[in-house]
């Protein structure tokens, strides 16, 4: 029943921010995924008997990986593993089931917002018990085993139908293909004001999702669709497809450029919002004002006793590193903690198990809270929601109302796009090397203030992460920061961060990129981006 395949190790797998993340072929390879998987089981203690949850985003090559998976819990030992009903769970949705059934952990198959297809991308990432991805110790345990593997162990038996509801033995463990939707929605009619939601939508304000081909289409039908009496169709792009309808499933901008398009147009909908592949990013629209996400993070914090599952008040609130300081002015006139974290969703996971943040965001269009364990982009959709039903006030006076309180964070990110690695190395090592020497230097009205490589100190755990960012603080408030993204599979993505803190409701009103042009001329002059990446312009700015 069982067997044990000899295999060969890959030198290639060790895993990124979001896990392990590669193009579809690489995947496909002679035991690649069977490799993963298994270095994942051999890096883990104490599971035997335990419940396993298994879901993806329904990107392509997600059903094959997911029976390979299964067999290989089987064999491993695991008692039982909960999956998707074809597959699918949203990444907050396999979080939300990991805690709510106190399953020992969960496989997440999705490469978040990247292109899917035969071609395109693919991923593998490992949640521990609390509902989070893996914290560096496991993760550099995985990589550390993927090198070394010489067998793994399956269950020789045939494939589970992953499209029937219910329980099945495989191999002597139990496999229970639930409602990918179901808890998921429970959850939210705990945590939101339903009820008057739906009565301003009944009362005239039209909503639009963009689900993009990507695996909220369910959940955002469900919730806003039959739940708050939103008209049929108000949901877009509801199916989830293995190559997101040839969607590139990132909610910005550029990608759900349609969209906004439509909101921006006088006679749209009054607010539209867009998620991404598998479901844990977000895009808010409200008519005449986009919410950048770090606005967004800042207001859902300053408006969240709004919503019931909120109304005690929240503990404290976190942010990456990147991410622009208007979440901190809130913080602090709430007399609540202000954490501040390197990218990646993991290092939230101990603030919130100790109470200390309630409210978590990443400025890459990442909003959530204690409620699960990763970011949550219906979640946030949701809460704008009910703080729109119950201020009954406009996105666009919400926004500006709040600026006049805290003043604004003028922010943008330029994302120079598959730069060749070397290239891009290269840059990152030539400004470590010049952060002592820019202290004290001018760059025409700019007078740098301090520049540093940003490391962070776990308050809950002690944990040391370093290399999280260059960041070059200027007199009054402003700042830019380089940063190599971890979520890539073809070369390296170079993310610059440009910010401007403006306390004068009178300059609020500034096109961003003009406000930030300075700053944005400075960054390239420090960094040589432009001439080290081969790029006159950044791929996307949001």
């Amino acid at each position: 029943m069982f067997k044990t395949v000899t295999t060969a190790p890959y030198k290639d797998q060790k895993p990124g921010t979001s896990g392990l993340r590669k193009k579809v072929p690489v995947f496909q390879q002679e035991n690649y995924a069977e490799n993963f998987i298994q270095a994942i089981f051999d890096s883990l203690e104490g599971f035997e008997g335990k419940t396993l949850v298994i879901g993806g985003d329904g990107r392509y090559y997600n059903r094959e990986v997911i029976q390979k998976a299964l067999k290989m819990a089987a064999a491993s030992g695991f008692g039982k593993v909960m999956v998707g009903q074809g597959g699918i769970l949203s990444t907050p949705a396999a979080s939300n089931l990991i805690r709510k059934y106190k399953a020992f952990g969960g496989i997440v198959l999705s490469a978040s917002h990247n292109p899917g297809g035969p071609t395109e991308d693919f991923g593998i990432k490992y949640n521990i018990g609390n509902g989070g991805p893996a914290p560096e110790k496991i993760t550099d345990a995985i990589f550390a085993r993927t090198q070394v593997i010489d067998t793994y162990k399956i269950a020789d038996v045939a494939d589970i139908d992953l499209d029937a509801i219910g329980t099945f033995d495989l191999a002597g463990m139990t496999v229970e293909v639930v409602d990918p939707v179901a808890d998921y929605v429970t959850l939210m009619e705990e945590l939101f004001d339903f009820p008057a939601i739906k009565a301003h939508i009944a009362g005239g304000f039209k909503v639009v999702i963009d689900s993009m081909g990507a695996v909220t289409g369910p959940y955002a039908v469900e919730i806003l669709e039959k739940h708050l009496g939103a008209p049929a169709g108000s949901v877009r792009n509801s199916t989830p497809l293995p190559d997101f309808g040839g969607h590139h499933p990132d909610p910005n901008l550029v990608h759900a450029k349609e969209l906004y398009d439509d909101v921006m147009s006088p006679t749209g909908p009054d607010f539209g919002a867009a998620s991404d592949g598998d479901g844990d990013r977000n895009m808010v629209v409200g008519k005449n004002m986009f919410v950048t996400p770090s606005d967004s993070l800042a207001i859902i914090a300053a408006n969240a006793t709004l919503a019931p599952g909120y109304a005690k008040g929240i503990a404290g609130i976190a942010r990456s590193m990147p991410t622009s300081a208007a979440a901190d002015r809130v913080a602090e006139k709430l007399g609540i903690g202000m954490y501040e974290t390197p990218t990646g969703w993991k290092f939230f996971g101990n603030l919130l198990d100790a109470g200390k943040a309630t409210i978590c965001g990443e400025e890459s269009f990442g909003t959530g809270s204690d409620h699960v364990r990763e970011k949550d982009g219906l979640w946030a959709v949701l809460f704008w929601l009910n703080i729109l039903a119950v201020r009954k006030e406009s996105a666009y006076d919400i926004v500006t109302k709040h600026w006049a309180e805290y003043g604004r964070n003028y922010y943008s990110r330029h994302d120079y796009e598959e730069v060749d690695s070397d290239a891009a190395n290269g840059m990152v090592t030539a400004l470590r090397e010049k952060l002592s020497t820019l202290p004290g230097q001018t760059f025409g009205a700019l007078k740098v203030e301090a520049a540093d490589d940003f490391a962070y100190n776990d308050p809950v755990d002690g944990s040391v992460s370093k290399n999280q960012g260059i960041r070059v603080m200027f007199e009054g408030g402003s700042r830019v920061v380089f940063r190599l993204s971890g979520t890539g599979t073809s070369g390296a993505t170079i993310r610059l961060y440009v910010e401007r803190y403006e306390p004068d409701a009178s300059r609020h009103g500034i096109e961003t990129q003009e406000a930030l042009a300075d700053l944005i001329a400075v960054a390239d002059e420090i960094s040589e981006l432009k001439k080290r990446s081969g790029r006159d312009a950044p791929t996307v700015i949001t």
